[in-house]
């Protein structure tokens, strides 16, 4: 029988709390498209990253280190199941529209941590599926099987990624802001609706569409994919960094007294790397590096709350 890291970090956790030890909060930050050298700890000069740096100072810094994966879904399997992503065939790039692509019966990270009195939660980027694969999801109606059946007891996150549709928030299973008068279609097979594109009106973008990103266009940046509707819940580019953030700090503050893990996956360097006006001109590397720094300032505000909240 095969044993899973998953399974060795359950009978840790449990050997642990059995021993009399305190619980430990626990949080994972999972950044988009950082590497290394991206960071001041790790040697990068045009990128001033005093947050990420003190976490390094503070803790451990990996210097022959090796990911499970290096692209994002099969990264997150594996971190969320202790699973090598080659044994799930479907552990690959998802469209938005994928199905859940994690089995419910399977242990993970959360799930394994509910079982000894942990708060879970998870903020940001998902991109692991949502629905069954035995019916279409309809994005207008609760949405599961998602986090919360894999153990999340709050869960405030996009469907896939910031460049694919559906551009909206879901918080607990539902749409954020959704009107059941404007309900949302969503296809990655053929277009749905009358919204413009990045090849129909090009004169609407303000970030250059390639062939893939050429779907439709949210916040004047086209996608991966096309989407109808929900024109009160779309999100805006600019402040998903923050609006993700505000959730994670609500989400410390509000369980300080209990034991909590809290997945962040923070997306602001994972295209189309939209910065907040006031992160722009941050580095001399342009929109990337400006985003690395705004990165850099949500995981100071973590830390400080987590301070704040001790």
């Amino acid at each position: 029988m095969k044993l899973s890291s998953l399974t060795l970090l359950a009978s840790l956790v449990l050997g642990v709390l059995i021993s009399g030890a305190t619980k430990p909060n626990i949080i994972i930050i999972y950044a988009d498209d950082v590497g290394y050298g991206d960071l001041s700890a790790y040697g990068a000069g045009a990128i001033d990253t005093p947050s990420l740096d003190k976490l390094a100072t503070n803790g451990v810094r990996f210097t022959a280190a090796y990911a499970s994966a290096s692209t994002c879904t099969p990264s997150r399997y594996s971190l969320l199941t202790g699973e090598y992503p080659f044994r799930n065939e479907k552990a690959q790039i998802l469209p938005g529209n994928a199905p859940l692509i994690i089995d419910p019966a399977k242990p993970t990270i959360p799930s394994v941590l509910k079982t000894v009195g942990y708060k879970t939660a998870l903020v940001g980027k998902w991109h692991l599926g949502l629905g069954s694969a035995t019916e279409p999801l309809d994005w207008n109606q609760e949405i599961s099987p998602g986090p919360k059946q894999l153990g999340f007891d709050y869960s405030f996150h996009m469907a896939a990624t910031g460049d694919r549709v559906p551009t909206v928030y879901i918080e607990n299973g539902h749409i954020v802001g959704l009107d059941k008068n404007d309900p949302i279609e969503v296809s990655y097979q053929a277009q749905v609706g009358n919204q413009p594109t990045g090849l129909s009106h090009p004169h609407l973008l303000r970030n250059q569409a390639d062939e893939q990103h050429a779907k439709t266009i949210v916040d004047r940046t086209s996608r991966i994919g096309w989407m109808d509707g929900g024109e009160d819940a779309l999100w805006t580019d600019e402040e998903m960094p923050d609006d993700f953030l505000a959730k994670a700090l609500d989400f410390i503050t509000e369980n300080k007294d209990e034991p909590f893990f809290m997945f962040y996956a923070m997306h602001e360097n994972h295209v189309p790397r939209v910065p907040h006006p006031r992160f722009l001109g941050s580095t001399s590397l342009g929109v990337r590096g400006d985003a690395v720094v705004q990165l850099d300032w949500g995981v100071g505000r973590v830390m400080e709350t987590s301070r704040n909240s001790a």
